[in-house]
């Protein structure tokens, strides 16, 4: 979501200025004269280039803040005094240093909500808003306890996913690096041997010591293709059409994207269930959560669920019209609409899916292996092969 700068008059005659994230320049337009403000401009901030080195802030961070502050406020102290003990206790200076910000801004009149939008490395859309829902119904306490169990799920999953594609890349990295080595160390000397031997080599033998010739001569230039094709390939899916196609591929690859997809489906479900759960509105929270799909295909077909629902229509027909849904989940979804009861089958949808991507994960280790396993015995069982084929030759020369 972009963020705007704005400079504005109040009612006084006082000027004041600041940033808010909206969707759009109409939208802060209508949130500024909502506070009576007078407006004097609105544009785009920047996007600033930046180098970054990490927040040093994880999710268990944020989930441990969230528990101690739901026990807080649930034993009834007051909410200034609550994020006073939390920033006294924090072993992380950076979290300390946001508590003590959104403390400030608190006691400056802020709502606790808008106090942590300013901490968009933090505080997702997510939690933002569900703490907003928290503080207008007035069972903060609830939410931040429902918020902890979100983010404990929602990291689970996240750590399954980066799981099923870190060790494909791993092996294949590591194979790449072994055949690399091969080729650059160990057939040269073959290569001296069999130059001082005079024999005639056969095919396999001079492809392999031609792949080693070209690999010793440019392998600048493969690692520079390499490193062009990297810097295209994120260039184009930096761009919505790039990112589209990219993430659709992804979703139909054998073996990798069925994973990816129920992985997405669990993150939309549990994303929207918790967020219906803690009373945000129904289009308010699929923006939030077409926002956070991590899949582009999964936040266009939700984002037409919007639409969809904003015309009088259901959730259900546009997730099934995208073709990424399996037919259950529509129809479950369309159940919990009839019924009124939505974000209880988003929560059962979820908790099935996140048990989905874990056997899944499991299932696709034990078919990579043996894989990887007869890829790797085949390029180098070959390569020697390939340099013993001489030798042979050489041996029956001798006799």
């Amino acid at each position: 979501m972009p963020t705007y700068l704005y400079k504005a008059r109040t009612v006084n005659g006082e000027n004041t200025q600041g940033e808010m994230s909206a969707a759009t320049e109409a939208e802060v337009v209508g949130l500024l004269r909502k506070r009576r403000l007078v407006i004097v401009s609105v544009k785009e901030k920047p996007k600033e280039i930046k180098f970054n080195l990490g927040s040093g802030v994880k999710t268990k961070d944020l989930v441990l803040f969230t528990r101690q502050f739901a026990t807080m406020i649930n034993a009834g102290l007051p909410l200034v005094q609550s994020l006073d003990i939390l920033a006294e206790q924090q072993a992380k200076p950076r979290v300390a240093e946001k508590i003590r910000a959104i403390l400030g801004d608190v006691e400056a009149g802020s709502t606790l909500a808008d106090a942590m939008r300013k901490h968009r490395d933090f505080f997702s859309d997510v939690y933002v808003n569900m703490i907003a829902a928290g503080e207008a119904g007035g069972i903060l306490d609830t939410i931040l306890l429902r918020l902890a169990e979100y983010l404990e799920a929602a990291d689970k999953l996240k750590r399954k996913v980066k799981g099923a594609m870190f060790y494909p890349l791993t092996v294949m990295s590591f194979a790449a690096l072994a055949i690399a080595a091969l080729l650059m160390f160990v057939i040269p000397t073959f290569a001296g041997f069999f130059e001082s031997a005079g024999v005639a080599l056969p095919l396999p033998t001079r492809i392999v010591m031609g792949l080693s010739n070209f690999l010793l001569g440019y392998w600048w230039a493969v690692a520079a293709a390499l490193g062009v094709a990297f810097y295209m390939l994120k260039s184009y899916r930096g761009t919505p059409a790039g990112r589209l196609a990219t993430d659709r591929l992804m979703l139909k690859m054998p073996v990798l994207g069925p994973v990816l997809r129920k992985a997405a489906i669990a993150r939309f479900s549990r994303t929207l269930g918790t967020l219906v759960q803690s009373g945000v509105p129904i289009l308010e929270g699929l923006e939030i959560t077409a926002r956070t799909a991590g899949n582009r295909v999964i936040e266009d077909a939700v984002m037409e669920s919007r639409v969809s629902i904003a015309g009088g229509e259901t959730i259900a027909e546009p997730l099934k019209k995208s073709e990424v849904f399996p037919p259950m989940v529509v129809q479950m979804i369309n159940v919990g609409e009839q019924t009124g009861g939505l974000d209880e089958m988003l929560s059962k949808i979820a908790d099935f899916y996140d048990d989905e991507v874990e056997s899944s994960v499991a299932a696709l280790t034990s078919v990579i292996e043996p894989i990887m396993i007869v890829f790797l015995g085949a390029i180098v069982g070959g390569m020697v092969v390939a340099m013993y084929l001489p030798i042979f030759d050489i041996i029956q020369t001798v006799e």
